[in-house]
């Protein structure tokens, strides 16, 4: 009689399933075990938050939601700096602000002075920006049709410059321009501000900025105007063309400097390359969106660069009425 000794299980035949190899394994998982759970523990246990006082400045190592700091270790930033001062910029953050207020309020204060003259914007061929299109029989000048009879006491000026000082002031990086140097909100950054709230543009008189795109529609017309004015320029004093003089550069590089900035203002980008789902089947708007984004990255310097155009204009054309000098003539 042959004994046939039985055949291992398939557990059995890799050693897993003896009861000697469970014995072996049992150790390593209850101490894998109570480290998982001392470590859950810990986690649990609220922290308070610590604070160090360093040099004057508190670090307050933030919590978690459920009472932990280990939020703060994850994210990688380990504390949260309470500072009681205004700030900690020790570089003269407040020059820039400082210039921005000094140029703006000179500008009003120049701008108003002439709106209000009324006088003195006119030099055959050149008239002053801040008067054209002259639209009232009270206006110096021919270079445009005069439509009604405005009363004596109102500078022709007063239905101008609303337009053209609504789109510089609902612009938007004249809003952040006057904002930090006018409302401190913020005056730079890493700078606190003096307001304890802040409400956004969702208020009067800020929440009129959304008609920013409609004075942009206005000042395209306006450039138009001006451009017209310009090629009137290219004549002499009797009215004879094919004449240029140096108040003839002027008003041209006038009217190229604000198409410059008109088309390189953010509304104008959207309209021109926005809600389009595909640039492929709009290939002329999609150059002109473009050529507009490439302006959009200069449209703090062409603001600038613009304004200062416009008033050095208007004080060419000033002088040149009062007769302080007389325009030079190329040919």
């Amino acid at each position: 009689m042959t004994t046939t000794a039985p055949r291992p299980s398939r557990t059995d035949a890799r050693g897993n399933g003896t009861p000697e190899r469970r014995g072996r394994l049992r150790p390593w998982l209850s101490a894998g075990g109570a480290a998982l759970a001392v470590g859950y523990l810990a986690r649990r246990r609220p922290r308070p938050e610590s604070a160090v006082e360093a040099d004057g400045v508190k670090v307050v190592v933030p919590r978690r939601p459920h009472g932990g700091a280990w939020g703060a270790v994850r994210s990688g930033a380990r504390a949260r700096a309470a500072i009681a001062a205004r700030t900690l910029r020790v570089d003269r953050w407040w020059v820039q602000p400082a210039i921005t207020f000094a140029v703006l309020i000179a500008f009003v204060g120049y701008s108003s002075f002439r709106a209000f003259q009324a006088a003195h914007y006119f030099s055959e061929p050149y008239i002053s920006p801040f008067y054209s299109p002259c639209l009232t029989t009270a206006c110096e000048g021919n270079t445009f049709p005069k439509l009604w009879t405005g009363p004596a006491w109102i500078s022709p000026a007063i239905y101008i410059l609303i337009f053209p000082l609504g789109f510089r002031l609902t612009c938007y990086y004249y809003r952040k321009a006057y904002y930090r140097s006018f409302w401190l909100s913020p005056p730079a950054c890493a700078v606190a501000e003096p307001h304890r709230r802040y409400t956004g543009e969702t208020r009067l008189p800020l929440v009129g900025q959304n008609l920013h795109r409609y004075f942009w529609y206005f000042a395209i017309i306006f450039n138009g105007i001006l451009t017209y004015d310009a090629v009137l320029a290219f004549r002499d004093r009797n009215g004879h063309w094919g004449h240029m003089g140096l108040g003839t550069l002027v008003l041209v590089a006038n009217a190229v400097l604000l198409w410059l900035y008109s088309l390189s203002c953010h509304s104008c980008r959207h309209i021109v390359g926005g809600r389009l789902n595909s640039f492929s089947r709009h290939p002329l708007r999609y150059r002109f969106w473009g050529f507009v984004s490439k302006l959009n990255g200069r449209h703090m310097q062409l603001a600038w660069v613009s304004l200062f155009g416009v008033a050095l204009t208007d004080l060419y054309v000033y002088l040149l009425a009062l007769g302080v000098f007389t325009d030079p003539r190329f040919f």
